[in-house]
């Protein structure tokens, strides 16, 4: 089949009016479902937009390939919009795009169809296609320079003479459609490797089902494999071998970077279920998301409620008073003593066994956590706080692993009886021997010693202190920099040191907020997307939700974290500076009511740091063209 038998005249609009991404999705469905190609049009934008959600298909190079596969469509067609002007499509080279094919696929699409769609997708592809569609003036000359180039093209491995050696490259592409972003995925590595005389193989994994399918000798012999994917790929037959796992936009945006490193063989080696390496590098994308941070931040993330459920409920009791749960205190209140008592004795005496629990269940799985609570509440209650409930974890995670292995030898009859008796008995036991007998005293001085240091320090230091603390929030703005920060002001406030937590929060609401000020006060240096971000990120910051900046740092990280960075150090030092504490972990604004020290002067900190912020985002960006 040819693709002008899907796209024709009645679906090509050489000058579309839209001005923004949702604008082009509303003109191209219209267009499709004026030509009689669509079921029910609302259906079929709901399954276009849903496809954006997944990554946008804006693939950059001026061109977006919206798609769909659903029963919304009647018959399969191709929709082609031009705009001279370019239209903010987020795309992933943050480009403009001119050229939109949109394609809708029926929920039967046959083989014919699927490859039709496919060569359209590797036909765009090319530059010089690209610049002729651009400079179309007809909707004649756009069917005549598609059918031009819509040829089958049969798979050119590069030969021995060509290749740089050191074994055959592998790789696969597959996306949640598998019409558009497989194919192109898959051209771009070809190109690529053709360019760096690489040899390589792809296997296509689209709608019609896999082509080009890589063989059991293919893997036995391949240097590395790349496996480009958003949706689900057979893995288990790449044990043993170097595995470069990444989002199939990776592959369209950054082949050469994938293709240098599989045929170097950086890659961490796939071991069955998941990725894993000895000698995998730190810098690695994978090593990210496993080992100590994976562990920590599983533990830390299921805290949270604790914290911000308790913390919050203990600050509106302080709002009756600061002695008003002291049942001897002329400000006793009987209601906000319950608060304090759900908040701090029970909802915040969790804390840290439960960061110790999913810490070590992370590590070991569910054999894992009743050993770490036991760790996490041993570490509690003998004043190691969040420093012993760490250890605790990971003490306890590794016990249980030890212990799995340990035992895997054993009779089947006894199968039942490990996840039940074992496990739980040894790994209690165990985990709770060493906390109590090596661990908790040296980590309850270590603890002790910190909160001296902290009581013994003058306003200078504090100053600095407040600074470097404000600072860590927006370094990585909810990574594992920002939450080592909250967590040391989490476990300041437990030995009754409300400063550092005061300058924590401070410096975590700054980002969003001097951001959203800078959407408003330097409206030209945004897109129209990035404004609208800017209204939300004033409620994120105000809420002491950091990620409201992340939108905007990941667009321009060299001229916007600087400027948070600075902007939050500031505020975290003024705090500190102005004697300001904080007796609530959580909260933002709602909770500047129950700060030790003027809330006036804290409010201040928080605008001079957020000012700076937008001041420095405001000079460093370029006005948007």
């Amino acid at each position: 089949m040819r693709i002008t038998e899907l796209l024709r005249k009645e679906t090509i609009a050489l000058d579309l009016q839209a001005e923004s991404k949702s604008a082009v999705i509303d003109e191209l469905v219209s267009v499709l479902d004026k030509s009689g190609n669509l079921q029910d049009a609302s259906q079929f934008k709901k399954a276009i937009l849903n496809r954006e959600s997944q990554s946008t298909t804006g693939i950059g190079e001026g061109i977006a390939i919206p798609h769909a596969k659903t029963t919304a469509v009647k018959s399969p067609a191709i929709a082609f919009g031009k705009s001279k002007a370019g239209i903010d499509y987020e795309s992933l080279d943050g480009a403009p795009a001119h050229l939109f094919f949109m394609i809708a696929a029926t929920d039967g699409a046959n083989q014919t169809h699927l490859e039709a769609l496919s060569r359209l997708s590797s036909i765009l592809m090319n530059a010089d296609v690209r610049k002729e569609l651009l400079n179309a003036a007809t909707k004649e000359e756009v069917l005549e320079i598609i059918n031009l180039h819509d040829k089958e093209e049969e798979e050119e491995p590069v030969s021995e003479e060509t290749s740089t050696g050191g074994g055959k490259v592998l790789a696969v592409t597959a996306c949640p459609t598998g019409i558009a972003h497989t194919y192109m995925a898959a051209d771009a590595l070809k190109a690529k490797a053709k360019e760096l005389r690489i040899d390589l193989k792809v296997e296509t994994n689209g709608s019609g089902g896999a082509k080009n399918v890589l063989t059991s000798a293919d893997i036995e012999n391949a240097a590395a494999i790349i496996v480009a994917a958003d949706t689900k790929v057979e893995m288990n037959r790449f044990k043993g071998k170097p595995v470069i796992e990444v989002p199939v936009a990776e592959a369209i945006r950054k082949p050469q970077e994938l293709l240098d490193k599989a045929a170097k063989k950086d890659a961490p080696l796939y071991s069955g279920g998941k990725s894993e390496s000895e000698t995998e590098d730190e810098g690695t994308e994978k090593k990210q998301r496993t080992g100590f941070y994976k562990h920590l931040m599983n533990g830390v993330s299921n805290m949270l409620p604790f914290v911000v459920g308790g913390g919050i409920l203990i600050a509106i009791s302080f709002l009756f008073g600061i002695q008003s749960a002291n049942p001897d205190h002329a400000e006793y209140n009987e209601f906000a003593a319950m608060l304090n008592k759900i908040g701090g004795a029970n909802a915040f005496y969790l804390m840290v066994p439960v960061l110790a629990g999913f810490i070590a269940m992370s590590i070991a799985d569910r054999p894992g956590f009743a050993p770490g609570m036991v760790g996490g509440l041993i570490a509690a209650t003998g004043q190691s706080g969040f420093l012993g409930g760490i250890i605790a974890g990971f003490l306890a995670g590794y016990v249980v692993l030890g212990i799995k292995r340990l035992t895997n030898n054993f009779p089947a009859a006894l199968e039942g009886i490990k996840p039940v008796l074992i496990y739980p008995l040894l790994g209690i036991f165990i985990t709770g021997f060493i906390m109590l007998q090596f661990l908790v005293e040296p980590l309850s001085a270590v603890n002790s010693g910190v909160q001296n240091w902290l009581d013994g320090l003058g306003t200078g230091n504090l100053v600095l202190l407040g600074l470097i603390l404000g600072g860590m929030m927006a370094v990585d703005m909810g990574g594992p920099i920002n939450k080592a920060a909250f967590t040391f002001g989490i476990a300041m406030i437990e030995g009754g040191n409300l400063a550092p937590h005061a300058a924590i929060m401070a410096g975590g609401m700054v980002p969003p907020l001097g951001l959203a000020l800078a959407t408003t006060f330097f409206k030209k240096k945004f897109k129209d997307n990035e404004r609208k971000a800017g209204i939300a990120a004033y409620f994120m910051g105000a809420s002491f939700i950091t990620e409201g900046a992340i939108p905007f740092a990941a667009a321009d990280p060299f001229r916007v974290i600087p400027s948070i960075v600075t902007g939050s150090a500031v505020a975290g030092a003024l705090t500190m500076a102005f004697g300001i504490g904080l007796p609530a972990p959580h909260g933002g604004l709602f909770v500047f009511p129950v700060v030790e020290g003027n809330p006036f002067f804290y409010l201040l900190a928080v605008l001079i740091g957020s000012v700076i912020t937008a001041l420095m985002v405001g000079l460093l960006k370029k006005p948007v063209q």
